[in-house]
């Protein structure tokens, strides 16, 4: 499994709330809300480099733009 950050954009981790919505009176108000972790889409992958092959944690946005430019 790759690490939780991306090598080429530096996108990691980040913490945010799931908050429940129930529509109407009081509850908007007093929506429970716990906490929760927002993990990017990061895959360990050969990629091509410079003339190399590197081993690499990349999201994949970057490698969607890696495919596109090469």
């Amino acid at each position: 499994m790759a690490s939780g950050a991306c090598d080429t954009c530096d996108k990691k981790t980040t913490f945010g709330r799931h908050i429940r919505h129930r529509h109407g009176g009081r509850w908007e108000r007093k929506a429970p809300s716990k906490p929760r972790m927002l993990r990017p889409n990061v895959n360990k992958q050969r990629v091509f480099i410079d003339g190399s092959w590197k081993r690499l944690n990349i999201c994949a946005r970057c490698l969607r733009t890696l495919s596109k430019s090469a």
